[in-house]
């Protein structure tokens, strides 16, 4: 069936940076899914926006309607948080080789600023 291919649209929910206090909403680790539908874990990414929380309204809802748009055209995204009072997105999604450099490089062409946080495996332990 044509339903069971199309994706139902993801709609950003924004916390208010007039109102950057956290106490009263539910950590995100409570929140976002360790796992798909058929129990397969999921993977997940952070992103930096850096000034997102003091642009101008119409300046805000161009960055906000590039991310849904990006979101959007990614079947695999099944979680995200845009955390305007810090600047962060957080992304869930079905794992794919590749995708979060894909959707991060789309999201960065649309919102230059923005940086993916991931760390840099060069460093890291060979142990």
């Amino acid at each position: 069936m044509l339903e069971d291919h199309i994706k139902p649209q993801l709609n950003i929910r924004t916390r208010s940076p007039a109102t950057p206090e956290l106490h009263g909403n539910t950590p995100l680790y409570k929140r976002v899914p360790s796992r798909d539908e058929d129990g397969k874990p999921l993977s997940d990414f952070m992103m930096l926006i850096p000034g997102l929380r003091n642009l101008g309204r119409v300046l805000f809802n161009d960055r906000v309607a590039g991310i849904q748009a990006v979101i959007n055209s990614h079947r695999e995204v099944v979680f995200v948080d845009l955390n305007v009072p810090i600047n962060i997105l957080w992304i869930s999604l079905k794992p794919r080789i590749g995708l979060i450099s894909q959707i991060a490089g789309e999201i960065q062409h649309r919102i230059p600023e923005a940086l993916l946080i991931a760390p840099d495996h060069r460093f890291a332990s060979k142990g």
